[in-house]
């Protein structure tokens, strides 16, 4: 449903749906009662003020019923946020995309206590672009190559080519170059395919039982021990292949369950590198940018809708750890 209030400092305007009945006789006694304990002389200045609006911009005001709107919109008071240490770089823009390389930490939209701390709202604010659009996203803790839609009336061209993947991805991670004590040797190229679900008791994946539906084709790049890289570069033969610690991997997911590729790498025994979730949740702590995930972007390609040729682009940022 489209917002009939503008993008606002990079933020869209909050759409709120009331109840169909209730013992409230306004809309405003409705939002007193869900956030009258916050602001409740914020709540009536925005009604007094008009700032509050329903489908077509209408302002309500302190008089108006519960049931004579259904949706209502607002602009919600943001919070100061601390500008985080890392910076966006573009990779390609023209009138349909834009392609930037999403650094490590940086949520890729707005939610919690990320507002315009996010790629999104950083990006509208810095191009001054209100109508971008994320096409896909990547975790805040995954760095690399993030495709916006800067053109509504093509958007949808873009969008079907996900929905239907027809996009291919390629990401790095650094990892042990074998697995963990208790784990099964691996031989690369290796497919890992499971069932995978939100899990219940956190903001976790796990992997059940079922039909699969996730797949990731993982491949050992190299392997290297305190910082040199294996002279076998992964391959068969190679010289210290056996006593490495670290390898890089290629990852190619042909599904995107959230998670999957950090769940992949853990359920072989190959935890990535400073990941805080898998294979053990640790206590949540603050960010630490000396320290980031080491899963990488690398990658993105398709047969582009629009000039119908293949594009790919990819990211030039480099895992810390990948050496």
């Amino acid at each position: 449903m489209q917002s009939p209030l503008p993008v606002r400092d990079g933020v869209n305007a909050t759409r709120l749906r009331l109840p169909d009945e209730g013992p409230w006789d306004t809309a405003i006694d409705y939002m007193m009662h869900r956030w009258g304990h916050i602001d409740p002389q914020g709540i009536e200045d925005r009604f007094d003020a008009g700032e509050i609006v329903g489908e077509g911009g209408v302002p309500l005001d302190r008089a108006t019923k519960l049931e004579d709107h259904t949706f209502i919109w607002y602009y919600r008071t943001l919070p100061p946020e601390t500008r985080m240490p890392v910076e966006l770089s573009i990779l390609h823009q023209d009138e349909h995309l834009l392609v930037v390389d999403k650094p490590h930490f940086l949520p890729t939209t707005p939610g919690g206590t990320y507002i315009q701390e996010s790629a999104l709202v950083r990006l509208r604010n810095q191009l001054e672009l209100p109508d971008l659009i994320p096409m896909h996203r990547l975790d805040r803790m995954t760095a690399g190559v993030l495709l916006l839609s800067t053109n509504p009336e093509t958007r949808g061209k873009y969008q079907v080519l996900f929905e239907k993947r027809q996009v291919q991805k390629e990401y790095e991670c650094v990892s042990a170059a074998a697995p963990a004590p208790g784990y099964p040797a691996v031989e690369f190229p290796a497919v890992v395919r499971n069932r995978m679900t939100k899990s219940r008791s956190y903001l976790l994946a796990e992997v059940i039982d079922g039909e699969p539906n996730a797949e990731t084709r993982i491949e050992q790049l190299k392997a290297f021990d305190a910082g040199m890289p294996d002279a076998g570069d992964g391959q068969p033969g190679g010289s210290r292949l056996g006593a490495a610690r670290r390898a890089l991997y290629r990852l190619e997911p042909r599904t995107g369950k959230t998670h999957q590729l950090r769940v992949h790498m853990a359920s072989l025994g190959l935890g990535i590198v400073n990941d805080a979730f898998y294979p053990d949740l640790l206590d949540k702590a603050p960010d630490d940018y000396a320290k980031p995930l080491q899963l990488l972007a690398r990658g993105i390609r398709f047969v582009d809708p629009i000039s119908k040729q293949p594009v790919e682009y990819r990211s030039e940022l480099e895992l810390s750890e990948a050496h």
